[in-house]
């Protein structure tokens, strides 16, 4: 479905208040009207005290936000939605320390929402699976103690990679933090990404062989002076993500790197509708279920 793109000018006059951030929940969670989530009813008293509905036939009472991304959240609305315009419209995303500076709350606060957002669109992109001829590799990410390079680097956390490989360009992608590349994280991985019976391309590593069970797959020791030319696309994404997480994030430890990897696959995924991100990013935490922190 095709959303409205947004500019800066038109995100301010269309979110300048909590009233029309709460309108716009309201008329996105029921274009028709009041439902109740207990009971159907279409019929509901409004507490404009307390922002609450109170269904007359159920007399359960809810607030526009329950069941969304911003369920029991203190933080006003208008931050919030500023929150989702500045991380959705910055290709190069932003940091806890930028957004806490731009809507004015503490960096706690800042890294909560962005937390949840990119736990929100982790989500998203799990309901997709890759098909046609996949790309499959594993990249080492992160870390901040120097140490040898390759596998087994210090501080740093694998990370297995799926591009599907459409040619002269790459289609969806999916990325996933492990504790280490084995058997068991690369069937999980392929289980949750792909579907079943594909061609599948990868290198020679012997923990990716357990791929062999569910797709078609073709192994070669690659030469690195080779391997853009076997697995092109795979290889693009993991310099291009790693380009991302130093860019804003000036490298990133392992406990929060699926957020970013969620972030980075799902900008991935709309590079073609870059302008919409915002408007769909805003869907999504509307539509979503709650995210408790951690």
């Amino acid at each position: 479905m095709k959303m409205p793109e947004a500019s800066f000018f038109e995100w301010q006059g269309q979110f300048n208040s909590e009233t029309d951030c709460l309108n716009h929940i309201k008329k996105m969670r029921w274009p028709n009207g009041f439902m109740c989530p207990r009971c159907g009813c279409e019929h509901a008293y409004e507490l404009t005290t307390r922002q609450l509905y109170e269904c007359s036939q159920c007399h359960k009472q809810t607030s526009v936000t329950a069941d969304t991304l911003f369920h029991g959240s203190r933080i006003p609305l208008t931050k919030w939605f500023w929150a989702i315009y500045f991380l959705g419209s910055d290709k190069g995303s932003i940091s806890a320390l930028r957004l806490s500076k731009l809507i004015d709350v503490n960096w706690r606060t800042a890294r909560l929402v962005l937390s949840k957002l990119r736990t929100a669109m982790g989500h998203r992109d799990s309901l997709y699976r890759l098909s046609g001829v996949i790309e499959i590799d594993d990249a080492l990410v992160g870390g901040k103690r120097k140490g040898k390079r390759g596998r087994g680097a210090a501080g740093k956390t694998p990370v297995l990679v799926a591009v599907e490989s459409k040619g002269k360009k790459a289609g969806f992608i999916a990325m996933q933090a492990v504790n280490r590349v084995c058997h068991d994280n690369v069937e999980q991985f392929v289980a949750k990404h792909l579907t079943i019976q594909q061609e599948v391309h990868k290198d020679g590593l012997p923990a990716l062989n357990i791929i062999d069970k569910t797709q078609q797959h073709e192994a070669r020791v690659t030469p690195s002076e080779l391997v853009d030319e076997w697995l092109p696309w795979v290889h693009i994404a993991i310099g291009n993500l790693k380009a991302f997480l130093l860019g804003t994030f000036h490298g990133v430890t392992g406990k929060f790197l699926q957020e970013y990897l969620n972030e980075f696959c799902y900008r991935f995924n709309r590079r073609q509708m870059e302008r919409e991100i915002p408007n769909r990013l805003l869907n999504l935490a509307i539509i979503h279920a709650p995210v408790h922190s951690h």
